[in-house]
């Protein structure tokens, strides 16, 4: 799924997106965790990039991955959050409710870099 980070609504329709998945292929003990490491990975790109972004869910029969590819070249940085701050605690999550995360090596097209999650069926809580 590509799109523009440029608009705000792409956190929900990439959310949306991994949820019917999920439901779809009947895993709902994900859906709640990968709606929210997704959510925060979209927002990511989002906030801090320009250009297009892509969307890529990959499942096997225990596992789902997702993928948020975007233009820059930047790494992501997870700053220390501030007690009091509204944001800049994106990346903690994900780290903190995906049993793995990282940065894609590989380029997807015109796509500089991807950062991405898994969960295992039956570890998410």
């Amino acid at each position: 799924m590509d799109g523009s980070v440029g608009d705000a609504t792409a956190p929900k329709v990439c959310r949306d997106f991994v949820r019917g998945v999920l439901l779809t292929l009947d895993r709902e003990p994900l859906v709640m965790p990968a709606t929210l490491c997704t959510s925060e990975l979209v927002t990511n790109v989002h906030l801090h990039t320009k250009g297009t972004a892509m969307l890529r869910v990959q499942l096997t029969p225990v596992r789902i991955r997702v993928s948020v590819y975007d233009e820059s070249h930047d790494p992501p940085v997870a700053p220390p959050a501030e007690a009091t701050a509204c944001w800049g605690r994106g990346l903690a999550l994900v780290a903190e409710v995906a049993d793995l995360w990282g940065v894609a090596v590989d380029r997807a097209g015109r796509f500089a870099k991807g950062v991405w999650f898994e969960l295992g069926e039956g570890e998410a809580d």
